[in-house]
């Protein structure tokens, strides 16, 4: 199936989004935060706001963008994110999202369709911002250009051990938790859709659910538990994770406003998450 090139600078009108405390503490479970980050969790302390929660409010108009592209979304996974938070998001409100194709590339066996996404409030002032990599396993060889190599912020010094180091486990249910704030793929809920399309071992972790957990552990190590100091982030998913597994993000302090990260895969000793980075404020 050939994916639609024409859609590239398509971009959709701005559509209001409404949100509640209820949809900022079931992200925050979703990308586990505990009774310790209880500012995230209950309402008599805001909540305050998880810094990967844009791309909750931001994924329905990236989805529809993708879906009209003509690919197979079975065979869809993320590939990349990019959060940049410009002004801290109230615990409940509405703001205003649209999202463009910025560029559909081949990646000889794979496609990729880079979506970008604001969110602004109702001054029309802009709130965050969101890139969305997304891969269509299959679709590649088009003959289209691959994608430009942009350099990240900070680089992780070589051979250097890292600055922090916070582990933490998945739950067996994680991906059920957090396909309730908006991804209902059942790549991630259905075990025979899994094994279906090439996932044999069973339903994977969301990237974003990932991303989320990779956002609270900088948070955790760089910033004291101050995730409302986490101003921008970047992760590309290096490999699936199975929920259940344990998470180890390993963070390096290029300077005082920025870190280098990564994220392991204890079990299996396996980068999951590389070229990461997030800047502090």
């Amino acid at each position: 199936m050939s994916l639609d090139l024409s859609l590239v600078g398509v971009a959709t009108a701005p559509e209001a989004v409404q949100y509640t405390w209820k949809d900022v503490v079931l992200y925050a479970l979703g990308v586990g935060a505990k009774a310790s980050e209880l500012d995230f969790l209950y309402e008599g302390r805001g909540p305050l706001v998880m810094p990967g929660f844009p791309v909750v409010l931001t994924f329905p108009g990236m989805l529809s963008l993708v879906g009209r592209t003509g690919g197979n979304l079975s065979m869809v996974v993320h590939g990349a994110e990019r959060v940049v938070l410009h002004a801290p998001l109230p615990s409940s409100g509405r703001l205003f999202a649209s999202a463009k194709i910025r560029g559909i590339y081949d990646l000889k066996r794979f496609a990729q369709v880079l979506v970008d996404s604001a969110l602004r409030d109702e001054r029309g002032e802009l709130v965050a911002e969101t890139t969305a990599s997304i891969v269509f396993r299959g679709e590649g060889g088009f003959g289209g250009e691959p994608p430009p190599k942009e350099p990240p912020p900070v680089d992780r010094p070589k051979g250097e051990p890292p600055t922090f180091a916070v582990e933490e486990a998945t739950s067996p249910e994680q991906a059920l938790l957090y396909r309730l704030s908006g991804d209902l793929n059942p790549l991630h809920a259905d075990p025979a859709f899994a094994s279906a399309v090439g996932f044999e071992r069973g339903p994977i972790l969301h990237g974003l659910c990932t991303f989320g957990f990779m956002a609270r552990h900088v948070a955790r190590g760089a910033c004291g538990g101050d995730a409302t100091r986490v101003r921008a982030l970047e992760a590309q998913f290096r490999r699936p994770v199975w929920p259940g597994e344990t998470l180890v993000t390993e963070g390096w302090h290029v300077r005082s406003d920025a870190v280098a990260v990564q994220v392991r895969a204890k079990e299996r000793d396996e980068v999951v998450i590389g070229g990461a980075w997030a800047l502090l404020a």
